[in-house]
């Protein structure tokens, strides 16, 4: 069931990043300041990263599923959500309190792939077992 839903959210994301980055190139330069268009573009760039990695957990739950894999893809999430959401409402309003959230996103990131990680270790184990 989570190799699914991640690689649905997956997908979606891949279309959001795409549809957010394509708005930045064109619909607003020259709206924002240089600064907040780099603000914009770090959003934009850490989805697009963090969503293949996402689509790395989904294809490896359909194989593998474990608890490990299933902290990865929903840490994963929650980063695009909190730091690039978060960058992107910056950008977008100058609402600097925002900034505060940002870290937040980056520590699920680090997490996902901390549980990433712990999850190839695992595979790696299982797999030297078999032999």
């Amino acid at each position: 069931m989570p190799a699914s839903i991640f690689l649905l959210i997956a997908a979606l994301s891949g279309l959001i990043a795409v549809a957010l980055g394509a708005f930045g190139a064109h619909g607003l330069k020259g709206y924002l300041a240089p600064y907040l268009m780099d603000v914009y573009q770090t959003g934009v760039q850490y989805q697009f990263y963090h969503t293949l990695a996402l689509l790395v957990v989904a294809v490896l739950a359909l194989r593998e599923p474990g608890r490990a894999l299933s902290v990865a893809g929903w840490s994963f999430t929650l980063g695009i959500v909190l730091f690039s959401g978060s960058l992107y409402l910056l950008a977008l309003s100058g609402t600097h309190w925002l900034g505060a959230v940002t870290p937040i996103g980056g520590l699920a990131f680090l997490v996902g792939w901390a549980a990433l990680a712990y999850s190839a270790i695992q595979l790696s184990r299982k797999l030297n077992d078999a032999d």
